[in-house]
């Protein structure tokens, strides 16, 4: 029978996250994913400490980035592949009001490290924006379509990778220990995303299901250096692609493109740029979200080496390292989560 300290189930944000918190430590680990859940897979991968709504800051933005920015350059090296894309995304200003309100949010404390108080003039007669934008600092995207894969392959080549679908029946509960098939852990870490509503250990937790869908366009003259934040988000590419997105629906869980969707961001987009394009991909995944825009992170009540670490919602590129070393301190040293983020929240 093989030993590790760690199974864990699912290979995206949080899973990856995790894996380099046990290598980090010198955890022995296998890794069961199926590659069915795919929000990891369509997110923009964006890290924005500002949420461009409201002009209000980020939860714990100071402290995600602190960790997520080493994180992704650890994995660049790790990898050898370029993930980390420092770009600065511009909040696209619809009047004069909108101009004041982010004066106001940049004297802000939690804000004034994040908010330029300079209104940039638009300088692109493809984008149509006679209000000018709002700089955001300390933003970029995470490539995170190339971390899925490259990682994947890194841990074949580590013998820490299985594509089996989990079987949460062959799961046997020990005091100490779990055994699955032939392999006997220490812990179970469950980071299957939306895959949790399946699993008879943690399906009563809150988690909403919203099914995004992301367009890539080809636009040859738009010469966009920038992350565009308007009614949707415009993101460069490679090759004079933009991604542009996402998507919210609440009511369908299936990984199928629609036209729906695709006709809402053309419409989006249509006031945004001025310029020719063609559409050249759609895709479609399923993002794990809670109510109360926190993450599920914990031991299950009653069996203290199985676990939980899934809901990173839209913004998993930062949160997601961040919680992983949360849970790890939980669950090797007994240290308490943030109430916050505990599931403990919804079970007490």
């Amino acid at each position: 029978m093989k030993e590790v300290d760690y199974i864990i189930v699912g290979c995206g944000l949080a899973g990856i996250s995790f894996c380099e918190e046990l290598r980090a430590n010198e955890k022995t680990f296998i890794v069961f994913d199926d590659e069915s859940q795919q929000s990891s897979v369509v997110a923009a991968g964006l890290y924005n400490p500002v949420i461009l709504k409201r002009f209000s800051p980020v939860w714990k933005a100071k402290e995600q980035l602190e960790i997520a920015l080493p994180f992704y350059e650890h994995l660049e090296n790790l990898l050898g592949v370029k993930l980390d894309h420092k770009l600065p995304v511009y909040r696209r200003f619809a009047s004069v009001e909108e101009q004041n309100e982010w004066f106001n949010a940049s004297d802000k404390p939690l804000l004034e490290d994040y908010l330029s108080p300079q209104i940039i003039k638009n300088e692109i007669d493809t984008v149509n924006a006679p209000f000018g934008f709002g700089r955001v600092l300390e933003t970029g995207r995470v490539d995170t379509s190339a971390l899925l894969k490259h990682y994947k392959l890194f841990l074949k080549t580590i013998n820490s990778y299985s594509t089996e679908t989990f079987d949460y029946s062959d799961l046997k509960l020990q005091h100490d220990f779990v055994i699955y098939e032939n392999i006997k852990s220490k812990f179970i870490v469950f980071a299957e995303g939306f895959g949790m509503v399946k699993n008879p250990f943690f399906k009563e937790l809150p988690l909403n299901v919203a099914k995004g869908e992301v367009l890539t366009i080809k636009a040859s003259d738009l010469k966009m250096a920038f992350i565009l934040k308007s009614s949707v988000f415009v993101v460069p590419e490679l090759d004079d692609c933009y991604s542009v997105g996402a998507t919210y629906n609440w009511e369908d869980t299936t990984h199928d493109i629609t036209e729906a969707a695709k006709m809402e961001l053309l419409d989006k987009l249509k006031g945004l740029i001025t310029c020719k394009y063609e559409v050249v991909d759609q895709v479609a995944g399923i993002r794990p979200t809670v109510k109360d825009r926190r993450p599920l992170v914990g031991r299950h009540p009653k069996y203290r080496n199985v676990a939980i670490l899934n809901g990173l919602g839209t913004r998993g590129v930062m949160i997601g390292p961040y919680v992983a070393k949360q849970l790890f301190q939980l669950l090797e040293n007994d240290l308490p989560l943030e109430e916050e983020i505990d599931i403990k929240r919804f079970q007490d």
